[in-house]
């Protein structure tokens, strides 16, 4: 894992697909001879009282992105972050489904594999979407939610068209990390004004190949995944999160402020926060501002 000390976990994701779980950070401390952490079957967080935290990336993300935010939360909490299908370091078989479904049932196995729940959920985009269905599908195993910038309202036929349009932009393979990272920051027709961010954010998904670099994942895949939420409205399954869900966005995100208290709104149990100087990548953008917003609300589930 870039930049980070990392230890994997494998879990066996829905139909069989191997999927990578990172630990950030130094494992709790614990009296055991043998480390718990490291075996999928502990049935206990890791051999500790810790309550569990399961990181979700978004499209095209990795569990690295969340690093500095699960190693801050390794403190207080045994913080896993997945890569999940089509990403990272999990598997990306051609036939695999790219489903809603599947993404969900990704992470309940996750979450009953590491022995983590009933946990914290914390999902950037479509990591988040994939947050809120499965704490309205299984409330046993989520404690509390947190959705940084996703929408619940569909985005319809032509975000996915203008998406296609975006992967087909790309000019990979790209010499060198530096390339990628100006492409990404500057030079990409869809960025509004230079983000250095962006430029580092795409740069952690890329790998080196005989002949430059290129994305770790398929763009194909990527547009299959998305296909599968972006045509629909997903207020229904937002109503059905019981637990209590913090909604974050960043000022100049994705989602817009009248939608973002649309869903608090409509949430059983929800309450808003949000991002000065901070783009649809929040957490990555503004690490310590994004700590500064969700810190509150994770005390008062250790306080619950």
């Amino acid at each position: 894992m870039p930049g980070s000390m990392a230890r994997r976990i494998d879990v066996t994701g829905a139909g069989g697909v191997r999927l990578a779980a990172w630990e950030f950070g130094d494992p709790p401390k614990t009296d055991r001879a043998h480390d718990p952490a490291r075996s999928p079957a502990s049935s206990s967080s890791g051999g500790t009282d810790l309550p569990g935290v399961l990181l979700l990336h978004g499209l095209m993300g990795r569990a690295s992105h969340w690093a500095p935010t699960a190693r801050w939360l390794s403190a207080r909490h045994r913080a896993v972050a997945l890569d999940q299908r089509g990403h990272g370091r999990s598997d990306k078989p051609p036939q695999a489904a790219y489903t809603r479904d599947a993404y969900v049932e990704d992470a309940e196995a996750a979450l009953e594999q590491l022995g983590l729940g009933p946990a914290v959920l914390i999902g950037h985009a479509m990591g988040a979407l994939t947050g809120w269905q499965l704490a309205a599908k299984r409330p046993d195993l989520v404690r509390g939610l947190i959705i940084c910038d996703m929408r619940a309202s569909a985005l319809g036929t032509a975000s996915q068209h203008t998406w296609t349009e975006w992967f087909r932009a790309w000019p990979v393979p790209f010499a060198t990390l530096a390339d990628v990272r100006k492409w990404f920051g500057e030079d990409d027709p869809w960025v509004e004004r230079p983000n250095r961010a962006r430029g580092e954010f795409y740069a952690e998904v890329m790998a080196e190949s005989p002949d430059g670099w290129r994305p770790v994942f398929e763009p194909e895949q990527m547009l299959r995944s998305r296909e599968t939420w972006v045509y629909d409205a997903h207020w229904e399954e937002l109503a059905q999160v019981r637990c209590p869900t913090l909604v974050v966005r960043g000022l100049d995100g994705e989602l817009g402020r009248a939608e973002a208290q649309e869903m608090v709104r409509v949430l059983p149990n929800g309450q808003y926060a949000e991002v000065a100087d901070a783009g649809h990548l929040v957490h990555y953008d503004q690490p310590e501002a994004w700590r500064t917003a969700i810190e509150p609300f994770l005390n008062t589930l250790a306080d619950a």
